[in-house]
């Protein structure tokens, strides 16, 4: 698959899971419906790597990077967002989840010394400028209080944690360790540690066998986990973590236009303006090197200097 299509079918996946993840709220834990979420997907996982005949045998050092791996993307990532969403709204989240792509941008320069060109800072700060716009009206109603910045707090060290699977991605790859069986395995062990959370907490380990928790359940294992994890860990290696991650800025543009047709969502002008903005830091990030140079009319005018002289 080319790039393109992963990037596409990663933002619109994870755009869309909102609605999936809404329909989990209530009757069943938190934390158990993602153990539920992760214990399928990683058993889906298996069964395709067994089918097309991918390696699943690895060496304990190996296992103990995937353990990593495992734990830091799949377990208090979603561990801490989680607990994050019981202090602060889905406005905050997303703007503090959007800063994944900042944090990538340093931890990819720290692991791998990875050149980071202008343009995608450029096109980061219009992302992530664009999300602050399209959220405004929810951000101006804020209490900033203990609550909220502990929220806050949680969310952005999840997003480090998110980061830090991400690297481990990158790393996996360049240990010749295929995506979607060290995918299997991360699932498996962030399965496993958010069992350990729900039970640790006292959790019960119920189930609803209504549609919708049952439909959002397999769309969140499937689409959500198996699919789009794949998609964006093999985007990862491809293009670098600064670019794949801008996916995370694109999440809500699609949350948006979902919600106006399910939710009946109206706009106004900071919805036109916030996803102009992030439209905008999408195709600089992920344009050819060197565009901001071809636009910028100084750079073309002293080019012309030098020539002359």
């Amino acid at each position: 698959m080319n790039n393109t299509f992963l990037y596409v079918i990663t933002v619109i996946i994870w755009g869309s899971t909102w609605i999936a993840i809404n329909y989990q709220l209530g009757e069943v834990a938190a934390e158990v419906s993602i153990v539920y979420r992760f214990g399928l997907a990683a058993l889906c996982m298996f069964a395709y790597c067994r089918y097309k005949k991918l390696p699943l045998t690895f060496a304990i050092k190996q296992h103990l990077q995937l353990f990593a791996f495992g734990l830091t993307l799949f377990g208090f990532n979603y561990y801490l967002l989680y607990s994050a969403q019981a202090h602060i709204n889905s406005a905050l989240t997303s703007i503090a989840f959007s800063t994944l792509m900042m944090v990538n941008i340093l931890n990819a320069r720290i692991w791998f010394k990875t050149h980071i060109s202008s343009q995608v800072y450029y096109g980061g700060a219009l992302g992530l400028l664009g999300i602050v716009t399209l959220f405004w009206p929810q951000i101006r109603s804020v209490h900033f209080g203990d609550s909220t910045l502990l929220g806050l707090g949680f969310c952005l060290i999840g997003v480090m944690f998110a980061s830090t699977g991400n690297m481990i991605s990158i790393k996996n790859q360049h240990d010749k360790i295929p995506v979607l069986p060290a995918t299997a395995w991360g699932m498996m062990y962030g399965c496993i540690f958010m069992l350990l959370v729900a039970l640790i907490q006292g959790q019960t380990f119920n189930f609803s066998y209504t549609f919708e928790y049952i439909s959002s359940l397999l769309y969140l294992s499937i689409f959500g986990s198996v699919i789009a994890f794949g998609s964006y860990l093999t985007l990862l290696a491809r293009i670098g973590a600064h670019k794949a991650s801008y996916a995370t800025i694109m999440f809500p543009a699609v949350a948006v236009v979902i919600s106006s047709f399910v939710e009946g969502f109206i706009w106004d002008s900071y919805t036109f303006i916030g996803l102009s903005l992030m439209l905008a830091g999408n195709l600089v990030v992920l344009a050819k090197p060197g565009l901001l140079k071809r636009l910028s009319p100084t750079s073309s005018k002293l080019a012309n200097c030098s020539t002359t002289k």
